[in-house]
């Protein structure tokens, strides 16, 4: 069936000549302004606009989750917590994202502008983000805070959790509206870079700017700003396209299915049941080293004589700036060492997607395990595996996303990424901190300096083989890729679609099943 033409459910049974030399003639008239302007309702100019802007926030988004990594371990002397209170920071997260992102509260995204759901929740994630660290001030600073002031920045920053969470669901939906094929890959890679490129920036921007205030509340002040030019540039500067216009089969012409009709349908995809789950490691694997590694490396330092025990705060801003470094370089190399590797495999295989998917996590495991254990003899080895390690874990970004967009039909993907979210904060970075900080407190022996190290890197050793059962998720993805895209592209309506028919001289749209014999 060629893409634009007449089907068999569509055509009429007859009619005659001069009908259809009419049809013919207000057909042409009718496709001459449409040519001119996209599929999706959005000129090139700004379609490319809209990218950037959504690159933005979602940089400032990861950006204000890791400025608390870059500070964390100020806030445990500060605080006087454990690791197991520290991890609850990030973990604190998981109620927004379950919450925000489990339809049906988010599909209403489906119905109504995206834009304006997004603006709203990013500037509720801003302004509660600028609240959260004033609140934690106690009334006398020499004084100990009390430990409710610690309840209510974990509160604070779950209620951040908000907007992150609405925004990552959304935001990749309008993109897909806007591009196709290549141009669609080239522009969630642009998006994917926020990722890595944000949280280095939150590990520099928070130690550097509580370095220099000798004050870490005020590493969390810098994010709620550059939020609110976010919310303007949503509201006044991006154009929402239409939904699934620019694809072979329009939204309109795809039959939309209930909530629980799209779960079903997207338990039986394998594609992204397992995809889903290789992402979900990949998501551990990363919440675990982006809260911990800082303070995993202050500790090696300490535990080697290289560094002075934390006691007046400013402690680890060194670590945080080169492993803030690290994480931007090695997510713009493996961002794009991934699209770049991927789009040659694809002229070989279909399943080059899960290929390199499965292949970064199988890489990136053996080089996080050394980083791991050569902390305590050589912090420069350290480093360089960290470094061998993060690239190889971010080729996935943007892979994962388009291999999404291309195995779900248009009216399932506000869902399905929702869904992809969902499990992969409650299963993968929202819930690791914490259990790896859990992990640590039940096996340090007792409270030296020796046993903080070793306890930290004893239960950090946990992303390594979380990183090989990710690959085998890909792997087994790769079964299925091919077979799901071609469903997903050749996707038709029900049995109940209508068709056209003869009625009196014209046309009429009539259910098959009435005509069914």
């Amino acid at each position: 069936m060629s893409e634009g033409g007449p089907t068999a459910e569509t055509a009429p049974f007859f009619s005659d000549d001069s009908e259809a030399e009419e049809q013919g003639v207000a057909a042409a008239t009718a496709r001459r302004p449409a040519e001119e302007e996209p599929p999706s309702g959005v000129s090139p100019v700004r379609a490319l606009l809209t990218v950037f802007i959504l690159c933005y926030i979602n940089l400032l988004n990861y950006m204000d989750r890791f400025t608390v990594a870059g500070v964390l371990p100020d806030i445990e002397q500060y605080f006087g917590i454990d690791d197991g209170k520290s991890g609850l920071l990030q973990t604190v997260s998981i109620p927004a994202a379950v919450v925000l992102n489990s339809d049906p509260l988010f599909y209403v995204s489906t119905s109504y502008s995206r834009c304006y759901v997004m603006s709203s929740c990013t500037g509720t994630h801003m302004a509660v983000g600028y609240w959260s660290d004033g609140l934690t001030v106690p009334p006398h600073p020499p004084c100990p805070p009390p430990m409710q002031h610690f309840w209510v920045l974990l509160l604070t920053r779950g209620l951040v959790g908000v907007g992150e969470a609405s925004y990552s669901t959304i935001a990749p939906t309008i993109i897909a509206d806007l591009y196709v094929k290549e141009k669609r890959t080239n522009m969630l890679s642009v998006f994917y870079f926020a990722i890595p490129v944000g949280s280095g920036l939150g590990y520099i921007v928070g130690s550097q700017v509580g370095n220099l205030a000798k004050d870490w509340h005020w590493a969390l002040r810098v994010t709620p700003g550059l939020g609110l030019i976010a919310v303007l540039l949503l509201v006044f500067v991006v154009q929402e396209p239409e939904r699934g216009a620019i694809e072979a089969h329009p939204e309109h012409q795809v039959h939309r299915t209930s909530w629980l009709e799209d779960l079903r349908a997207l338990s039986k995809n394998y594609s992204f049941v397992l995809s889903t789950f290789g992402f979900t490691a990949v998501a551990f694997v990363t919440g675990s080293l982006a809260l911990w590694a800082p303070t995993f490396l202050f500790r090696a330092a300490v535990f080697n004589g290289e560094r002075a025990p934390c006691v007046e705060g400013n402690c680890a801003a060194s670590d945080s700036l080169i492993f803030g470094a690290i994480t931007v370089v090695t997510g713009v190399l493996g961002v794009t060492s991934g699209v770049l590797i991927s789009r040659q495999l694809r002229t070989r295989t279909p399943r080059a997607d899960p290929l390199v998917c499965a292949a970064g996590l199988l890489l990136s495991a053996p080089f996080l395990y050394l980083a791991i254990v050569c902390a305590q003899g050589s912090t420069i080895a350290t480093y360089a595996f960290i470094f061998l390690g993060e690239t190889f874990l971010s080729m996935n970004w943007a892979i994962v996303a388009d291999m999404l967009l291309y195995v779900v039909v248009p009216t399932r993907r506000s869902t399905a990424e929702a869904l992809q979210i969902v499990i992969s904060h409650l299963l993968g970075d929202a819930g690791s901190p914490y259990m790896i900080g859990v992990v640590s407190d039940a096996l340090r022996k007792e409270d030296s300096f020796l046993w903080q190290f070793r306890s930290l890197q004893l239960s950090l050793l946990l992303c390594s083989f979380v990183a090989v059962i990710g690959g085998g998720f890909f792997l087994a993805t790769a079964l299925f890729i091919e077979k799901d895209r071609q469903r997903a592209e050749n996707y038709d309506s029900t049995d109940d679609e209508p068709i056209v028919v003869p009625k009196s001289g014209r046309s009429t749209r009539v259910p098959v099943s009435s005509v069914l014999i």
